[in-house]
């Protein structure tokens, strides 16, 4: 199939190389430096156990009218990254196009097939000035939950660190031929792609621990055993995720492991830094809206108190700005 693969990053370079070597036709829509080392040397994939794979026979653009229409599309940038290509994704489509959104996050279509009173609800935490559905109609997507680490070490070069597995799934549920292709065309590749008959479940329990670790990370520059070993900050993490947890169960959400399994799941990652915390500490730009400030809308909209989640949410966004309007970083320095 004809895969287009948006972004070279961390999980955009592993997927796709993945694909490649399946024997899929795959298309990097890149830039800058990551687009001249592709067209020189391909992508780069190194595996977690030190093996090297390389896709040579890739092609990578920044031309989308010239990448032209497509069977599959893969999101694979952060969510507020997704606005910056908008206008462009159109180019890529042909009626029978799927789009497969890879972002953490509530997504922009999350209330599309969604049933009940908030049938058709913009989220505009993540698509304030709905570009997002209009060019990327909901119609044409399939939900996916990203469980898989790595990280990009050079241009066109990526480190495997662990995780394989990339749940899919209709917004209504249904498992359709569609998402059933998907799925298996991730399996030929060595992906662990189950059909999901409720992708917005994988999508809250995955989201869970982002929307609370990340801006907490950020603010005290600490790690995930850090964070969950320290009893206040312990008991912190625990309220913000009763909050979601209260905001999921009126949109009809259960979670399938506890609160207490989830943190004690982030404790034995060790000393992780977040990517909000690795974001802040290179200086760009942190994906704050899409993680923590869609709950602090869907507590509104489903009136529900998120006083933690509020003001962690009032902190990093402040955070952001002052990083972004003095251009610089926030990171420990050694003392002297």
């Amino acid at each position: 199939m004809k895969i287009a693969i948006i972004g070279a990053g961390a999980i955009g370079g592993y997927v796709g190389v993945k694909l490649a070597l399946a024997g899929e036709d795959v298309t990097f829509m890149v830039r800058g430096a990551n687009l001249d080392a592709i067209r020189k040397n391909g992508m780069k994939l190194i595996m977690h156990d030190g093996s090297e794979h390389v896709a040579g026979d890739v092609k990578a653009t920044n031309n989308y009218a010239e990448a032209g229409p497509q069977d599959i599309v893969i999101l694979a940038m952060k969510a507020h990254q997704v606005e910056a290509v908008a206008n462009d994704l159109p180019k890529l489509f042909a009626p029978h196009t799927t789009v497969v959104t890879m972002q953490n996050g509530i997504p922009y279509w999350y209330f599309h097939k969604h049933g009940g009173p908030f049938e058709g609800s913009q989220v505009h935490s993540v698509d304030p000035t709905g570009i997002l559905v209009k060019n990327i109609p909901p119609q044409r997507v399939i939900g996916c939950v990203v469980y898989p680490a790595s990280e990009l070490v050079a241009p066109g070069v990526v480190r495997h660190i662990e995780g394989d597995r990339f749940p899919v799934g209709e917004l209504d549920g249904t498992a359709s031929e569609r998402v059933t292709r998907i799925s298996e065309c991730f399996s030929r590749a060595g992906f662990k792609a189950p059909v999901l008959d409720n992708i917005r479940s994988e999508i809250w329990l995955k989201l869970w621990g982002n929307l609370t670790f990340n801006p907490i990370s950020s603010l005290t520059h600490s790690t995930l055993q850090d964070i969950c070993q320290f009893p206040l900050s312990r008991e912190l993490a625990a309220s913000m995720m009763r909050e979601a947890q209260d905001v999921a169960h009126k949109l009809g959400i259960g979670f399938r492991v506890t609160l207490e399994k989830r943190i004690a799941g982030a404790e034995k990652v060790g000393k992780h830094k977040t990517s909000m915390l690795q974001d802040i500490e290179a200086g760009r730009a942190p994906e704050i809206d899409a993680l923590v400030g869609s709950v602090v809308e869907l507590g509104r909209l489903t009136q529900t108190p998120t006083p933690h989640i509020d003001t962690l949410y009032a902190l990093v966004k402040l955070l952001a700005r002052t990083m972004q309007e003095e251009s610089g970083q926030v990171r420990l320095q050694l003392a002297a």
